[in-house]
């Protein structure tokens, strides 16, 4: 894909459009910018995926250190949900590279289908929860967060955090530190093994991340100032439509 200044100031813009809305929606951007990348610039799903992990990681890495500096967790959990996230990570990301791109597409379309149904069904948290973390349950929740990132790129942190807080029991501010241990070095191992299958284009993804890094914090504060409920629904039928358009683009679009 050829690349210009205008495709430079364009992508830089996009980044800062997904890092904003990634903050609103506290997601990172990645699963907004996979359905961008392979609907509106014709990118295969495993290359889209690869991309928008360049524009993950860095927010990540931010967000996972300014929420552990507000909400402190002991090392030990940390380090054994994000070893096993990040090992299921490799593993399913190696699959995610050789799989034929209609195929990854499919799969990412029927998770984020699911994904957006869950998210309107489901029912809002309690505030409270447990700080006791039970360690021999943690690696199932690795494991399965892990396997999001590897796949499908995205979805480790959406999953995990309703698993870490229905299954486990843990309190919500909890629940999103660990979440964010097992997703920021899962996303690393994920764009890396990307990278070595060739599955990234740095040529729009480094811009892209540059420019959410700029937009991050005022998607956060934003999010602060907007009812949590209206929130989540817009998210949901946001992600439900993107699901279906996905699923019929290659027959409607002929490819």
């Amino acid at each position: 894909m050829s690349f210009s200044l205008f495709n430079l100031c364009f992508a830089l813009t996009l980044g800062g459009l997904l890092g904003f809305f990634g903050g609103i929606f506290g997601i990172g951007g990645g699963i907004l910018a996979i359905p961008l990348l392979v609907l509106g610039f014709h990118m295969e799903q495993p290359l889209a995926q690869g991309t928008a992990l360049v524009l993950m990681v860095p927010n990540l890495v931010m967000a996972m250190w300014r929420y552990l500096q507000r909400h402190p967790v002991a090392w030990p959990p940390l380090l054994l949900i994000g070893l096993v996230g990040s090992l299921t990570t490799w593993l399913l990301a190696g699959l995610a590279t050789r799989l034929d791109p209609l195929t990854l597409r499919m799969a990412f379309s029927f998770a984020i289908g699911i994904l957006s149904v869950w998210l309107l069904l489901g029912k809002r948290t309690a505030a409270g929860g447990e700080t006791r973390i039970p360690l021999r349950r943690l690696p199932w929740v690795g494991a399965l967060g892990g396997s999001a990132m590897g796949l499908l790129g995205v979805g480790g942190g959406l999953v995990a955090t309703p698993v870490l807080i229905g299954w486990l029991g843990l309190r919500q501010t909890l629940a999103q530190s660990l979440s964010l241990a097992l997703v920021t070095p899962s996303a690393l191992v994920a764009l890396g093994t990307y990278a070595q299958a060739g599955r990234v284009d740095w040529h729009w993804g480094i811009p892209m991340a540059i420019g959410g890094l700029f937009t991050v914090s005022a998607g956060v504060a934003c999010a602060h100032r907007l009812p949590e409920a209206r929130l989540r629904q817009s998210f949901a039928w946001m992600l439900l439509a993107v699901s279906v358009w996905m699923a019929v683009a290659p027959v409607v679009m002929g490819r």
